[in-house]
């Protein structure tokens, strides 16, 4: 069964920086994209960034140049590297993966950015 499970988030100050983990288990990690998506309060969830089995990533407008999406095969593990965050950043931050027809969820962590 996969298992997605997501770390790094908390608290920081506007204009700092978050590294979130996700550890995947019960998949072929390297033949696999990943994705981050973020749901801030009162919002629909929205996609932040992904990364292809070869490497490729993509990343919504508001967070080029600010986040990194990189990943670990060997560890079974994607990052986001968070720069600069802004207080609009805030939201909770999930990990996704398809594998076969499912669609499969971590937990999520929050992120909170005070101004």
């Amino acid at each position: 069964q996969v298992r997605l499970v997501e770390s790094g988030g908390g608290v920081v100050q506007s204009g700092g920086s978050l590294k979130l983990s996700c550890a995947a288990s019960g998949m072929i990690f390297s033949i696999n994209a990943m994705g981050w998506y973020r749901q801030a309060p009162g919002k629909q969830r929205e996609f932040v960034a992904s990364i292809t089995a070869g490497g490729r990533t993509n990343y919504v407008d508001s967070v080029k140049g600010r986040f990194i999406i990189s990943r670990d095969n060997a560890k079974n593990t994607v990052y986001l590297q968070m720069n600069s965050l802004k207080p609009e950043d805030t939201a909770i931050y999930y990990c996704n993966t398809a594998v076969g027809r499912g669609s499969y969820w971590g937990q999520g962590t929050q992120v909170t950015v005070s101004s």
